[in-house]
């Protein structure tokens, strides 16, 4: 296990690394976790599989780098019990986890025009073959793009897990506008992180949440003022905010509701009972609104605009990634004990160079 802070441009790596897992009675191999069960970080077994063969319309990825989050761990669990009705109802339907992955792509099946073997490409995998493996298979039309050459594979395999969601909240969720006051409550960590960056790209007066330990790193980001939840309560301090994106399911907008201007709208990526409650509450009875939005299920073509847009920040610089630790693949159980603790400091990434 390697630990990072903010990586910064380093020349990506190129070079191709033989398998491990060799041909067996004819077929190629290749090392994948797998899952066979919902559970704890131990179902989570280095096994060898069957290497996967392109489809018409479909690309073969060389993994370089993929992502651990917490929505990971959360479909590692099988929990919410409704996600098991996409996932699987008693055991996992894809048993590879991993959804963000950066690498080479090895061979394209027939039909595919926009890619080539060769091509250096991030993205993200959406109910399909996971991304904890030395290959992964990806729609020529999926979450996917053409790397920056000024990236690293461990820079760009976590965009599609925080920017691409945190884009989604803060521009097409809560309609973001310069000059607004944003609260990040959770700034330190995937979304958090790429929620400060966006909303100060956006023209915003940021406003972060996080620990003690992690204040200095958020203000680094660019957040205009960070307040310590340890030392003090944000719903409390008599400040109102446009915008309140919580992006650890931690506070409710009943909660948030006096830290809200007049039309301010209260966000939060972890849907709840009690936040479903309240959008059709607000959306019909009050100006200040709650909301949220399944941004994995979205249309993927609405995700890859998505995207192409957030590549064009990766690629100018105006969006880093924060990286707290890197694990080999053989070790993508610890990776899921760290990320369950819920202290992460920005992304999780695994690396198979």
């Amino acid at each position: 296990m390697k630990s990072a802070g903010l990586i910064p441009n380093e020349e990506p790596k190129t070079k191709d690394h033989a398998s491990p897992f060799p041909l067996e009675q004819g077929k190629p191999m290749m090392g994948a976790i797998v899952s066979t069960k919902y559970g704890s970080p131990d179902v989570l077994q280095l096994r060898e599989v069957e290497k996967p063969t392109p489809k018409e319309g479909e690309v073969l990825i060389k993994v370089h780098a993929a992502t651990v989050t917490a929505a990971d761990g959360m479909m590692r669990k099988g929990i919410p019990y409704y996600g098991r009705l996409f996932l699987g109802l008693t055991k996992p339907k894809n048993p590879t986890p991993g959804t963000g992955f950066a690498g080479m792509i090895e061979s394209v099946g027939k039909e595919v025009g926009q890619f080539k073997a060769g091509d250096r490409v991030f993205g993200e995998v959406i109910f399909g073959a996971g991304t904890n493996a030395e290959y992964t298979i990806v729609p020529e039309e999926g979450v996917l793009a053409i790397m920056p050459d000024n990236r690293t594979w461990s820079e760009a395999a976590p965009v599609c897990d925080g920017a691409l969601t945190s884009l989604n909240f803060l521009r097409n969720l809560a309609n973001i506008q310069r000059g607004q006051k944003v609260l990040i409550n959770g700034a330190s960590g995937g979304l958090g992180t790429s929620a400060v960056q966006l909303a100060k790209h956006f023209g915003a007066e940021v406003t972060g949440v996080c620990s003690s330990e992690n204040v200095e790193m958020v203000e680094s980001i660019g957040a205009d003022e960070v307040i310590d939840y340890t030392k003090e309560d944000f719903t409390k301090n008599g400040s109102t905010y446009d915008i309140i994106y919580d992006t650890v399911g931690k506070s409710s907008f009943a909660r948030c509701k006096g830290s809200l201007t007049e039309k301010g709208i209260f966000v939060s990526p972890v849907l709840s009972l009690a936040l479903l409650l309240q959008m059709i509450w607000t959306s019909k009875f009050s100006n200040r609104k709650a909301k949220f939005s399944a941004t994995g299920i979205l249309p993927v073509a609405k995700l890859r605009t998505l995207l192409l847009e957030l590549k064009g920040l990766f690629e100018t610089g105006k969006l880093s990634t924060v990286i707290d630790r890197t694990y080999p693949l053989e070790e993508v159980p610890e990776a899921h004990r760290y990320v369950d603790k819920g202290h992460k400091k920005g992304n999780v990434v695994i690396t198979l160079d």
